[in-house]
């Protein structure tokens, strides 16, 4: 489970790290150099994602509620937007949902 967890970190990591950079140079002006590092990072976003043990639809899954909340602590900590109650309380529980999803053992 831990294994998985930090996999999801590091696959949002790449994907929203990439996003960014991707944007910061089409939308503000920055370096063509920036662009292409968003392109790799992005592309690496692929490879770790494929890291997880469970299926395609489950990992895809469940990667979209830590895309959430990671998509919101970026904002918060690298672009200066400021999350209020309703979005923690809206990653919180798309967190629990993929979480079921995920982590609950089936028979």
């Amino acid at each position: 489970m831990v294994k998985s967890i930090i996999v999801f970190l590091l696959a949002g990591l790449c994907e929203i790290g990439g996003g960014y950079l991707i944007w910061l140079w089409m939308k503000e002006n920055k370096p063509l150099w920036l662009g292409i590092t968003g392109g790799l990072l992005l592309a690496l976003y692929g490879i770790v994602a494929a890291l997880q043990p469970a299926g395609f639809g489950r990992v895809y899954a469940t990667y979209g509620g830590f895309f959430i909340a990671l998509s919101l602590l970026w904002a918060w900590k690298v672009d200066g937007f400021k999350p209020d109650r309703y979005d923690f309380i809206g990653a919180i529980v798309a967190l629990i949902g993929v979480s079921i999803i995920y982590f609950i053992p089936r028979n």
